[in-house]
Formats: C-alpha cells, sequence, structure tokens
C-alpha cells in the first residue's frame, strides 16, 4: 500500500475507534468494527506476511458467514511448479448449449441477481467472423441451429495483458502459473482494466451478488471464487481453486461436446500440447499483441 495512503488509513482507523469508546460497542458490533478496520488497513495480496494472510483468510470466512449464512473455506493454494496453464476449445464442437457458461457461474459463486457472466458465447452466422453479426442472447434451448457457428470468449490469460499494464493500483497481474487474477479487496472499481480489454473479458459488479447459501461453492480461493463485494471487476481465472489442485475447470466438466481442452502448456506430453502441434491454431485477435493463452482449433476435414 502506498505509504501516504496507508497512514491517512491508519489515522482514520485510530480516530474512528476513538468518537467509538463514548460507550462500549456489543461484542458482535466490536468484531464487525474490527473486520471493517482490517479490511480498511490490509496491506497488498503479494506483500502480506503468511500471518497477516492467515488472518485475512479467517475474516474473508467470518464475512460470508454474517453476509450469506454459508460457511467457506477460504484457501490459499500457490502457483504449482513448473506449470504453465492453457486452455484450446475445438470450435467444431461447440453447439453453443452455454453448460459452460452455467457451470462457471455456479462454480465461481457469480451472483444470480444479473446476468454477470465470465464466459460470453457469441452466436454468428456461419462461415462469418464479423463480431458485429453475433448474438450474445440467444436462445440454448434452440440450438443448434444450422445457419450458425459459435465463439465462446472469456479471460485469453494473454501474457502480454493490457488489463495489468492499465491497472492505477497494480490490483490485477500474472501469476507465475500463467492466470491472470484480482486482488478484490484491492481493487478500486475504476474500470480501465475493462476498457484495455479487447475481449471483453472483465465485469464490474454493480451490486452485491445473490447467492442462495445452499448454492454457495465453499471451496474457494483469495484469488478466485471467494464472494467478491459490490464494486469491484471480476473475471475467469482457469477455476484457480481447482485448476491447482490438480482438477479440472468447470466449463470442461460441463461441455456436453468435449470441445475444451486444458492442460498444462510445459508439458510436452499433455493433450493440449499434442493439440496445438497437430493442429491449426487460431487466437482471438492475435493483432493485438496479447499473445493469448486460449486456443481455437477445428476438427480436420
Amino acid at each position: 500500500m502506498d505509504p501516504e495512503r496507508r497512514t491517512f488509513l491508519q489515522q482514520l482507523g485510530v480516530a474512528a475507534l476513538a468518537t467509538s469508546t463514548v460507550s462500549a460497542p456489543e461484542p458482535a458490533i466490536g468484531s464487525m468494527l474490527s473486520d471493517a478496520l482490517e479490511q480498511l488497513l490490509q496491506n497488498h495480496y503479494l506483500r502480506m506476511t503468511p500471518e497477516e494472510l492467515e488472518k485475512t483468510l479467517a475474516r474473508i470466512e467470518r464475512e460470508v458467514k454474517k453476509e450469506y449464512g454459508a460457511n467457506i473455506h477460504c484457501g490459499n493454494v500457490p502457483p504449482l511448479p513448473e506449470t504453465s496453464f492453457g486452455m484450446a476449445l475445438n470450435l467444431s464442437r461447440c453447439i453453443g448449449a452455454r453448460d459452460c457458461v452455467q457451470a462457471c457461474v455456479k462454480e465461481n459463486n457469480c451472483g444470480r441477481n444479473d446476468s454477470l457472466e465470465n464466459i460470453r458465447v457469441l452466436s454468428l452466422p456461419r462461415g462469418s467472423w464479423e463480431l458485429t453479426d453475433s448474438n450474445h442472447y440467444y436462445a440454448p434451448s434452440h440450438v443448434p441451429e444450422g445457419d450458425r457457428w459459435y465463439l465462446p470468449v472469456q479471460c485469453q490469460q494473454c501474457d502480454d495483458p493490457p488489463c495489468v499494464q492499465n491497472c492505477p493500483v497494480n490490483a490485477t497481474w500474472k501469476e507465475p502459473d500463467g492466470i491472470v487474477v484480482i486482488d478484490y479487496d484491492w481493487c478500486i472499481g475504476c474500470r480501465a482494466c475493462a476498457v484495455s480489454c479487447p475481449y471483453w473479458a472483465r465485469h464490474f459488479n454493480w451490486q452485491k451478488p445473490a447467492i442462495p447459501s445452499q448454492e454457495m461453492t465453499t471451496e474457494t480461493h483469495y484469488l478466485g471464487n471467494r464472494p467478491r463485494p459490490m464494486g469491484v471487476m471480476e473475471k475467469c481465472t482457469f477455476c484457480i481453486q481447482r485448476s491447482r489442485k490438480g482438477q479440472m475447470p468447470a466449463c470442461l466438466e460441463a461441455c456436453r461436446t468435449g470441445a475444451r481442452i486444458f492442460g498444462n502448456l510445459l508439458n510436452p506430453e499433455s493433450e493440449i500440447r499434442r493439440v496445438l502441434s497437430t493442429r491449426p491454431i487460431y487466437r482471438f485477435k492475435e493483432d493485438k499483441g496479447t499473445k493469448p493463452r486460449f486456443f481455437y482449433f477445428v476438427d480436420a476435414s
């Protein structure tokens, strides 16, 4: 945190505590004030000590319990050694069913009260790449349509991400395993990252996400699917809470046609490396120079 900002916030916190000593608050209220002050003074994720991080994770779990009535575990699994994640999508197999979208919403604790979805599936006229002709709001119950084809788009986990370069407070960065992440507690919601992303992959929480407690995915990650507050950005993280434990992203598991492939780009024996070395590969808006780790391919005719 900027030293001047931290000093100001610390003084603000001391002043707030001083004004509250006229009458001692109830224990529960005192705990809420403590959590609020702790969040106000929280350091940047990358600069937190292990002790500070454990304290922060415990606070997040308390806040989710209070806000949603759900008991979650907020973890912090680090990047796996010698691992660099990538995803490939077979456009010949995608039928536009949007199972990936719904699975992502559920797994990543997206709000059910708005249209915030980290995967967007575009329906285009067959043979056309004109995105201006695409339909984002088609009825998935009527797919596949004979005269249309489908292009799923999400965060491309760029090797040269403009969103990272344009964040004024360093709330987003690229991890060693290739995943671009966001520190939701550090994000100020200015949306500079969304403006700079050519893939429409960043989304702003306009309201507090509504998540029924019984639908909450309780195994979460600090940089991933923990419930986000109103006023911050979010995006796909390759299901960091799953992929760093050797599991597949929810979108891949949900795809009924097996259109998605995910794996370690550094492993020459991985399926994704086999596809990249044997098929013609396309990268969306490659001319932007972002070097995406999300690849598209088609079946050989």
